[in-house]
């Protein structure tokens, strides 16, 4: 193996993985090792990757040829199966970073920042060193660093509660929200509480909008009711809709009650179509401009940073009010063609008026048709009145169409994480 014999975990986060022909065939997530009796230190097993449609994968390291700054190299060789730990296992950064530790000789207490894994002659990888920052009082100075051998420390063999998680999610930083997701899915429980318990309240409602409804109810419910009310105010309101219909119903009742009035009437809105129908599908919060708005106002308007592609794809145009349900549908202004226009043409120049629109009460099977047929990767939602209620976009439909388990659901094939 090339590369340096030492490499500091957290480093490796993110790190695109190579095959030998310079392909990427994905990005470092993890490092899995094996905790072994007395002070020896823990063998290293492998790497967690994500590879393609954020499946994660177990690299053994007798695959990986070059640990490198910058990238990671393998034989090529590797199994597509997603990887499921095992109860001997560990992961580095998701289980061993913030850990509270001890040094053995002093009896000090700090918590753990990074670790590094070093190659032995054996060719062997294993979790030699440990970076600890003070955490007490009774060091010379408060938030000093240590890099230590790992003999010189205890504490990870015992569980941890109310482990912190500032650390891992420093590692973790540039993610985007689906990414993260993957990644505390595939962690315990435990850990998934205290990380969501780290993270801001826009971060955390970003994150739970990629989880499966199971993991969202579980960190929700691991929340204070309060903390639940404001995440859910900073969710877009369908998927608000979708996470409070899977709660008990007073539980659902009181977060609505302690959420903001205006929030809590666009997700009761939203509650009461049924799940699979356009009603049911749509968000209540479009890209609405009136009549007079320019093709600038649109332009400037899809740039908002969190809109999802298919919503920032078009625009809607109505009478006032501006807020669903609006006033009286005109037409919708496709952003494709707006970038076409000139920036001081009024959108109401350029405007689709030819389609006409979803109902609320449409089947899934019939939504996805109107997008196909017209090759949309969204759509307007009207009532009867010709008033926009919501826009419906292809990523909504694309998870009702695919099984509840898509995120899991692999072919099944034998894997060794021994490499063997």
């Amino acid at each position: 193996m090339s590369g340096p014999t030492r490499v500091y975990v957290a480093r490796l986060a993110g790190l695109p993985v190579y095959d030998p022909n310079g392909d990427q065939v994905g990005k470092v997530r993890d490092v899995v090792a094996m905790l072994r009796q007395g002070t020896q230190p823990p063998r290293i097993l492998g790497l967690v990757v994500e590879v393609f449609a954020r499946r994660r994968i177990f690299v053994p390291m007798t695959r990986v040829t070059s640990v490198d700054v910058g990238h990671v190299i393998t034989t090529g060789l590797v199994n597509m199966r997603r990887f499921e730990q095992r109860t001997t296992e560990i992961l580095v950064l998701g289980e061993m970073l913030d850990r509270t530790v001890t040094v053995r000789e002093t009896g000090t207490v700090g918590v753990v920042f990074d670790m590094a894994m070093e190659q032995w002659r054996t060719k062997d990888w294993v979790l030699s060193k440990v970076a600890v920052r003070e955490g007490s009082k009774r060091f010379r100075r408060r938030g000093q660093s240590y890099v230590l051998d790992w003999a010189e420390v205890t504490g990870f063999a015992q569980v941890e509660e109310g482990q912190g998680a500032t650390h891992i999610l420093a590692a973790f930083d540039s993610m985007r929200a689906a990414d993260l997701a993957a990644v505390l899915h595939d962690l315990s429980p435990k850990r998934r509480k205290e990380i969501a318990a780290a993270l801001n309240d826009e971060r955390l409602a970003d994150v739970l909008e990629e989880l499966p409804e199971d993991d969202q109810v579980e960190i929700l419910a691991g929340l204070d009711t309060e903390r639940a009310a404001d995440i859910l105010e900073e969710m877009s309101p369908d998927d608000a809709a979708d996470l409070i219909a899977e709660l008990p119903t007073e539980t659902a009742e009181a977060l609505l009650t302690l959420m903001e009035p205006d929030e809590a009437e666009d997700v009761r809105r939203l509650l009461t179509y049924e799940e699979r129908t356009a009603g049911g599908l749509m968000t209540s919060e479009p890209v609405i401009l009136p009549v007079d708005a320019t093709v600038a106002d649109a332009l400037a308007h899809v740039r908002n940073a969190e809109l999802s592609p298919a919503l920032a794809a078009m625009i809607y145009v109505c009478r006032p009010p501006l807020e669903t349900p609006t006033g009286r549908f005109i037409g919708v202004g496709h952003i494709q063609r707006l970038l076409r226009e000139p920036p001081s043409e009024l959108v109401s120049a350029a405007l689709d008026t030819d389609l006409d629109g979803l109902r609320p009460d449409d089947s899934l099977t019939a939504v996805s048709k109107y997008l196909a047929t017209y090759n949309l990767v969204a759509a307007p939602v009207l009532d009867d009145e010709g008033r926009l209620l919501g826009a419906v976009t292809v990523d909504d439909v694309l998870d009702h169409l695919l099984p509840a388990d898509w995120r899991d659901n692999d072919q099944p094939q034998e894997v060794d994480h021994d490499g063997s």
